[in-house]
């Protein structure tokens, strides 16, 4: 095919899908095995420093905020994230210094809630370096590829636009009608989190609502550590096959994780913690401020249980769970 253009982004997480192919061999087990094991030695297993990877939900909802923090806790530097639709996630993870490169869907602001003054001041500063640009479809659609084996995915997205101008893409003459196509580059990320409502030990996992692009990654990814709400009987999965959206052969980690997704949105389960969102947007206004949340809510604690109590417990929980369903009043307190 005839290159017509190309972006000038950074390409992340590619590698030769026949390759990809026999890493997953050689590398991943297919059999029922019992994965449960603590996030934290998830973490110390299956991340390093300089790894590419990706976080499973959307936005605010549904995001592994206790891998997160957990790999704040253990010191992870120089990674690479693909953000997708990176929001308080990627925010956290430059305060905690856990990142340094982005390529960037959406990044750098918590919608509604307004811009991120951590996010912001990284990128300004060269802290942070934005490496290449994708949109939300090109990104899902990255992950698709790997997913089916092939080495990019045409579209016709981003075409004429400055996106595509510093992306990893590249443009092409179409064979059949001669006319533009956007190929985008399949990606392997060497890790991914994903937050799911309940699995099994081996690590079969349903979901409650949209799956958004979880589906793909999970089979794009190197190595995928499930956080779950609740570790369940298999027999429970078995009951609804049709249900398991993550199989167990795709799973490296089990780690139950209760209310693993606060203070973002559990669909179903529990609403996003505006109050501790909003803390978090009035200290980080400040490197002190930011270095004042990690000390109280990062570095204090072992694990994320303790985290759950420090901010509300189980009066807080069963408030955001009353909230999910409209059953009390939302105060909004970013807007005071």
């Amino acid at each position: 095919m005839e290159v017509l253009r190309e972006g000038a982004g950074e390409l992340l997480g590619w590698m030769d899908p026949d390759e990809a192919r026999r890493w997953m061999v050689e590398e991943k087990s297919r059999g029922l095995e019992d994965k449960r094991m603590p996030l934290r030695e998830a973490v110390e297993r299956f991340t390093k420093d300089g790894d590419y990877f990706a976080m499973g939900g959307f936005g605010h909802i549904r995001v592994s905020m206790a891998a997160i923090y957990e790999m704040i806790r253990q010191g992870r530097r120089n990674l690479k994230i693909a953000a997708k639709t990176a929001v308080h996630d990627v925010d956290i993870l430059i305060g905690g210094e856990v990142v340094d490169t982005v390529e960037c869907a959406y990044a750098f602001g918590h919608e509604l809630r307004g811009l991120s003054p951590t996010g912001r001041r990284a990128a300004e500063g060269g802290r942070v370096k934005v490496v290449a640009e994708i949109s939300n479809a090109g990104f899902q659609w990255r992950f698709k590829a790997a997913a089916m084996g092939l080495p990019f995915l045409p579209a016709r997205v981003m075409l004429g636009t400055d996106t595509l101008r510093y992306s990893s893409a590249k443009v092409v003459k179409d064979p059949f009608t001669g006319k533009p196509l956007c190929l985008l580059p399949a990606c392997y990320p060497d890790f991914a989190f994903i937050h799911v409502h309940r699995c099994d030990r081996y690590g079969n996992c349903q979901v409650d609502g949209t799956i958004m692009e979880d589906g793909e990654l999970s089979m794009a990814a190197k190595r995928l550590i499930i956080t779950t709400e609740e570790i369940v009987d298999e027999e429970e999965i078995r009951g609804a096959p049709d249900r398991t959206v993550i199989p167990h052969f795709l799973v490296d980690a089990v780690c139950e994780v209760p209310y693993g997704s606060h203070p973002g949105n559990m669909p179903g389960l529990y609403y996003s913690d505006e109050e501790h969102m909003a803390e978090w947007l009035r200290l980080s206004r400040t490197e002190e401020g930011v270095e004042e949340y990690m000390d109280r809510y990062v570095h204090s604690v072992e694990e994320f249980s303790e985290y759950v109590e420090l901010v509300g417990g189980g009066e807080k929980m069963e408030y955001l769970r009353k909230l999910e369903y409209l059953q009390v009043p939302l105060e909004a307190p970013w807007r005071r």
